[in-house]
């Protein structure tokens, strides 16, 4: 039922309205007494959203609705309100047709494993019942949640020279962005801003290929440079100043390299590149690996010492703010940094850059599992030590690679990155090797 980023699919397949009250109902159950519910632009949204609140007044908690908002302010207002758990009703990065649910706690920070499997058990065992007919949860209207998110960026951000920026909203739930922007001292444009559920500026999903038109606007313009969002907000992308769209792990280098100035740990997931781990080593910072998902980011981001967390996919979270993946306060970061550091092709012109290999072999669906583990019995053979968080991550003196099953194709799938191009070549084809030994045993 859920994948790390909570449910997620085609409406009226998957994603029902059925579904969604019964979300409502085991969440009362599970204990929740008030329940936060927004929702980004999609057009089955509110249907949805209307459908977990039934459900959870029908077995006896309030609810909070704050409509239309970032999936970041949603997760936010769990604390705001005085909520034991919250819910997005958003498919993110998906294609319109698509919908889906996600689940906060009370500190703001996506469900955890343990928390999704009890929903889950609820759900399927049909466990709790209706409360009596006088005792049915009561629902409020929140309206003010989008300027709480608003007026908690401008507070958190300080720009000395504010630069003239580009916000592509791909006509999602990021208008928060743009205001905030504004409120901080810069000049703002907007792409896509109408919130429209069927997406029809862009694809929702920000990638160098649906970010065309971003490029080319800031690019063609004094624009210092460009932000993208995906249809809920929770990732940020972007353009530098002459319009090229920046690669996920040199976000990720930025943001890191900067949070960790005072020696801080940050967290990254098991596949970030090399330039990560150098540029936190070069300020004096430790990078912590985790499993992919941001999650996973937030979980370990929530410890004591760790300043910030982040993936290539364009989720960054900065502990001390919330640990839900915030994509406006990234924006909002991202533009000081500009402000204070320069231009952000000179300051990706500095990264250290090393090559990377992917690639995929196709298996049996039911064999992915079996897989895996023959490569970690046989990298452990091999290199002694290895990372089985989320596959199986092999740390060489000319680099890594990493080995993990796809969650939703019948893939496994490779990673390589040396220091130098034959280093990746000779760990990408160990990798293949291993793969290779590994499906015939299997």
């Amino acid at each position: 039922m859920f994948g790390t980023s909570g449910i997620r699919g085609p409406f009226g397949e998957d994603v029902t309205a059925d579904l969604a009250c019964s979300i409502g109902r085991a969440l009362a159950t599970h204990g929740a007494e008030r329940i936060v519910i927004g929702r980004d632009p999609r057009l089955t949204g509110p249907l949805l959203a209307d459908a977990v609140s039934a459900g959870a007044r029908e077995y006896g908690a309030d609810v909070v609705r704050v409509g239309g908002a970032a999936t970041p302010t949603i997760a936010r207002s769990v604390d705001w309100y005085d909520a034991d758990a919250g819910v997005s009703v958003t498919a993110s990065h998906n294609p319109p047709e698509d919908n889906g649910l996600k689940l906060w706690t009370d500190e703001g920070m996506a469900f955890g494993e343990e928390r999704r499997r009890r929903i889950a058990e609820i759900v399927e065992s049909d466990a709790g019942e209706p409360v009596a007919w006088d005792q049915v949860g009561t629902e409020t209207e929140r309206p003010d949640a989008t300027e709480r998110h608003r007026a908690a960026l401008v507070d958190a951000v300080t720009i000395e020279d504010p630069p003239s920026v580009v916000v592509d909203v791909g006509n999602g739930a990021g208008g928060v962005t743009a205001a905030a922007l504004r409120d901080l001292g810069c000049a703002v444009t907007t792409l896509g801003g109408n919130p429209d559920g069927r997406f029809p500026s862009r694809p929702s999903e920000p990638t160098g290929a649906t970010c065309e038109t971003l490029a080319a606007h800031v690019a063609g313009t004094d624009a210092a440079l460009g932000i993208a969002h995906d249809g809920d907000a929770d990732r940020t992308m972007a353009v530098d100043e002459r319009g090229r769209f920046l690669a996920g792990d040199e976000l990720l280098a930025l943001f890191a390299g900067e949070a960790v100035a005072d020696g801080a740990r940050v967290v990254a997931p098991v596949g970030a590149s090399l330039v990560v781990d150098d540029v936190v080593e070069r300020e004096g910072g430790r990078v912590e690996r985790c499993r992919v998902g941001d999650v996973y980011v937030a979980e370990r981001a929530s410890r004591p010492g760790v300043s910030f967390g982040g993936e290539p996919s364009g989720a960054w979270i900065w502990p001390n703010q919330t640990l839900a993946p915030d994509g406006p306060l990234a924006a909002c970061r991202l533009a000081a940094l500009v402000a204070r550091a320069g231009p952000l092709s000179q300051q990706v012109a500095s990264l250290p850059a090393y090559p990377v290999e992917r690639d995929q072999i196709e298996v049996d669906p039911a064999a992915k599992g079996r897989i895996v583990d023959a490569v970690a019995r046989r990298a452990s053979e091999r290199y002694g030590e290895t990372d089985e968080r989320d596959g199986v991550r092999v740390e060489t003196d000319s680099g890594w690679f990493l080995v993990r099953a796809s969650g939703t194709q019948p893939l496994i799938r490779l990673t390589a990155q040396g220091r130098t191009e034959d280093g990746t070549v000779e760990l990408t084809e160990t990798a293949r090797e291993l793969v290779r030994e590994s499906l015939q045993a299997a």
